[in-house]
């Protein structure tokens, strides 16, 4: 039952996320609009998910809750992206009216990204330490199904009919899981709705469960700020931003220089291969609890390497559908199999009682190496191709992998001198 609550949690967060950041993205992109401008609507639309590491500690000093600890939060917050979601229909041509887009995404997106920390440090707290690979396997696995709805299911309404259907079909999604998570309970002990005397019983455990904010970042700062943590994390940032930076000017590259349809693209980055990707991810979930994260993504980001150099050498091939679909296909498998091992190492690096606060900093400082990774690609595939982008990539995460094992092997030479 755990594990079904946070794959479904996860569809309705990856819905929203495929549609702006595939189907319209493409969509812009095929009417016409610069590398440069796409970039920057991507960007604005996930840049509420860097400020995460501001809701976290605030979510953590609210959590009490007799509905369920934080998921008063999820609840709030998705009703609110509801509404927010609604705002969409004021949109009649994407194109002409994408500032306005723009904004109306940005604020989607703020609460969204509430409801992301809330669920992040609810999985963190009752989350054994050896299933958090599993775990992690079926959030990423319901996001992957929720962005194939709205890159692949949305695109094909939007191109079909029109913005407006398409906006409204989400809204009605988003609806359908408001309600579904007021039914999920986290704890037997858990409400619907509070009670006088359930709220009499548990005020104790509300005074303890609310540390002081003060304590929160501070204890945060010290967290994040730890050596270890620092280069350990910045390893991953490093190859998220590759990862973000590559499939963007692939997708804008098949769109503006092969002139492939817009929606063939979004359905091959979130249709087509779905069921593989998920199986592949929770075969991930269950290897990295097995074999260790910290082993499977070295090996992982090795795979990623070779995949982005050989594809970009082979760069002359793109024409060709077959070499070009293929190498979209595999790369859909980057991204959610780097995800189930690193999020496991991440959640390792977290500390009591900050569990939630820090894993959700952690997570907005990835979705800013994705933002940053947007904006960067637009602004590069002005004077480079993406071949060569895909290529630099591939040498940055080589070098990621090099400066892991001499870390690794440093460390095991100062514990040979202590012994």
């Amino acid at each position: 039952m755990r594990y079904f609550t946070f794959f479904y949690l996860y569809i309705m967060q990856g819905i929203p996320s495929g549609f702006a950041l595939t189907a319209v993205a493409n969509h812009l992109t095929a009417k016409g609009l610069s590398s440069y401008s796409v970039g920057s609507f991507v960007a604005i639309v996930g840049l509420p998910w860097v400020l995460q590491f501001v809701w976290g500690p605030v979510i953590d000093r609210f959590q009490f809750s007799v509905i369920g600890h934080r998921k008063h939060w999820v609840l709030l917050t998705q009703v609110v992206a509801f509404l927010a979601s609604l705002g969409l229909l004021l949109i009649s041509d994407p194109v002409r009216q994408v500032s306005l887009l723009s904004v109306l995404f940005f604020v989607h997106s703020i609460f969204a990204s509430v409801q992301d920390a809330s669920v992040d440090a609810i999985a963190i707290s009752i989350v054994p330490v050896q299933e958090r690979g599993r775990v992690n396997a079926f959030m990423r696995g319901g996001y992957l199904l929720g962005i194939a709805a709205g890159s692949a299911g949305l695109s094909t309404i939007l191109y079909s009919y029109n913005f407006f259907y398409a906006a409204a079909t989400q809204s009605a999604l988003l609806l359908f899981f408001t309600a579904l998570t007021f039914l999920i309970k986290l704890d037997r002990s858990d409400q619907y709705l509070p009670s006088r005397d359930t709220i009499r019983k548990k005020r104790v455990e509300k005074n303890t469960d609310n540390p002081d904010l003060k304590w929160l970042f501070t204890e945060l700062y010290k967290a994040i700020f730890e050596r270890s943590s620092i280069r350990i994390f910045l390893q991953i940032a490093l190859v998220y931003g590759c990862i973000s930076i590559f499939v963007r000017a692939f997708s804008y590259h098949l769109i503006h220089h092969l002139h492939w349809n817009d929606r063939s693209v979004s359905v091959l980055q979130g249709g087509w291969g779905v069921a593989a990707t998920l199986i592949v991810t929770l075969s991930g979930g269950y290897l990295a609890d097995k074999l260790g994260a910290a082993r499977l993504q070295h090996k992982v980001m090795a795979v990623i390497a070779i995949f982005l150099l050989v594809f970009s050498i082979l760069s002359q091939f793109w024409v060709l559908k077959a070499v070009s679909i293929t190498g979209l296909l595999l790369f859909n498998f980057a991204d959610p199999m780097f995800s189930v091992a690193a999020m496991p190492v991440l959640m390792l690096l977290c500390r009591k009682k900050i569990e939630g606060s820090q894993f959700t900093t952690y997570m907005a400082l990835v979705n800013f190496c994705d933002v940053i990774g947007s904006y960067f690609s637009g602004w590069a595939m002005t004077f480079i191709d993406a071949s060569t982008i895909g290529f630099a990539c591939g040498i940055v995460i080589i070098s990621v992998i090099i400066s892991k094992r001499y870390f690794r092997s440093r460390t095991m030479e100062s514990l040979k001198g202590e012994a």
